[in-house]
C-alpha cells in the first residue's frame, strides 16, 4: 500500500497549524533565527517503524532547507535506544516541528507493532489479519497504511469500497430474506458483497443467497468452527470472516478454526504508542 503525497501533505498541514508550529513562541524568543543544529530520533522500545516518509515531508514542506536521513525504511523492526533518523538545519524549524513529528511517529509505529503482534499470535499465514474503519477521523489513510507495514491487510477503507450488509441495514429493508436482498443489491452494483451475522442459523441462511463474504460477527470458536464445517459440506467458496472478541489471547484460537479473515477494530482504535523521543547534538 502506497500513500499518495498529496494525502499525506493535507494531514501535515492540518497537523501543523494545529501546532501553530509557525508561531512557536517560546523558539521565536530563545533561538536565534541563523543558528543551525543536529538531532536524531531515538527509539526508547523494540517496535516496528512507520512515517519515516511522513516525516520527510513534514520538514518537507515547513522547511526544505532541513534534511532528513532515515537510518530504517517503514515496516522495519527498530530495537530500544536505536537512532532512527538523523535531522540536520534550522533550530527553530527542528524544534518547532518536533512534536509533529514525535506524535506520527509515535501513534503510526504503535499501529504497525501491535498488528504484528496479532499476526505473529494468529501463528498462521493462511489468515488476513484485517483492520477496521474504527479509525481516527481524518487519518485513515495514514493508520490503513500503519497496519500494512506491520504485516496485516486492509479491510474496505470507506462506504464506497463494497457492500456490506449489517443488522441495521436488514432492519430498513420490507424483506428478511439474504436471498432477495442480495439479488437487489447484485442488480444494481457488480461491488463484492458482505453480510454480517451473529446466529448459525442466521449464518445457514447467508450461505444460501451466494454473497462473496460472511462476517460471523461476536461468535465463539465453536460456533465459527460449525460455520466452516457447514461451508465445507456445502461446497461454498464464500470467504468466512470473524470479528467482534478478538484480542491476543483469544486470536490464535479463532486462527485455527479455519476462517479466511478475522477483523480488528483494537488495531486502529485503542492502540498504545510508540515512545520516541528527540535528541539534538550538543
Amino acid at each position: 500500500m502506497k500513500l499518495s503525497n498529496q494525502v499525506i501533505d493535507r494531514i501535515i498541514r492540518i497537523a501543523l497549524d494545529e501546532d501553530c508550529a509557525k508561531h512557536d513562541i517560546t523558539t521565536h524568543v530563545l533561538v536565534d533565527k541563523a543558528q543551525k543544529s543536529e538531532a536524531y530520533i531515538i527509539s526508547r522500545q523494540n517496535a516496528v517503524l512507520c512515517g519515516t516518509a511522513l516525516i520527510q515531508r513534514i520538514f518537507k514542506i515547513f522547511d526544505p532547507r532541513v534534511t532528513v536521513y532515515p537510518y530504517h525504511k517503514d515496516g522495519n523492526m527498530i530495537r530500544h535506544n536505536e537512532p532512527i533518523i538523523f535531522i540536520k538545519g534550522s533550530t527553530r524549524s527542528i524544534l518547532s516541528c518536533e512534536r509533529v513529528v514525535l506524535n506520527f511517529l509515535a501513534h503510526l509505529s504503535g499501529i504497525s507493532t501491535l498488528t504484528l503482534q496479532f499476526v505473529k499470535a494468529a501463528n498462521n499465514v493462511k489468515v488476513q489479519i484485517l483492520d477496521t474503519r474504527k479509525t481516527t477521523p481524518g487519518l485513515r489513510d495514514l493508520e490503513k497504511y500503519a497496519v500494512f507495514c506491520g504485516g496485516g491487510s486492509n479491510h474496505r477503507h470507506d462506504l464506497s469500497d463494497m457492500i456490506l450488509i449489517k443488522d441495521n441495514h436488514l432492519l430498513s429493508q420490507k424483506t428478511q430474506d439474504f436471498a432477495d436482498i442480495v439479488k437487489q443489491v447484485r442488480r444494481k452494483t457488480n461491488k463484492k458483497v458482505e453480510i454480517e451475522v451473529d446466529t448459525l442459523n442466521q449464518f445457514q441462511k447467508a450461505l444460501a443467497s451466494k454473497p462473496d463474504i460472511i462476517l460471523l460477527d461476536n461468535m465463539n470458536t465453536a460456533q465459527i468452527k460449525k460455520a466452516v464445517q457447514i461451508k465445507k459440506r456445502n461446497r461454498s467458496k464464500v470467504l468466512l470472516e470473524a470479528s467482534g472478541g478478538v484480542n491476543l489471547k483469544t486470536i490464535a484460537h479463532i486462527a485455527k478454526t479455519g476462517v479466511n479473515r478475522i477483523s480488528i477494530g483494537q488495531l486502529t482504535h485503542s492502540v498504545p504508542a510508540v515512545d520516541f523521543s528527540m535528541e539534538f547534538v550538543k
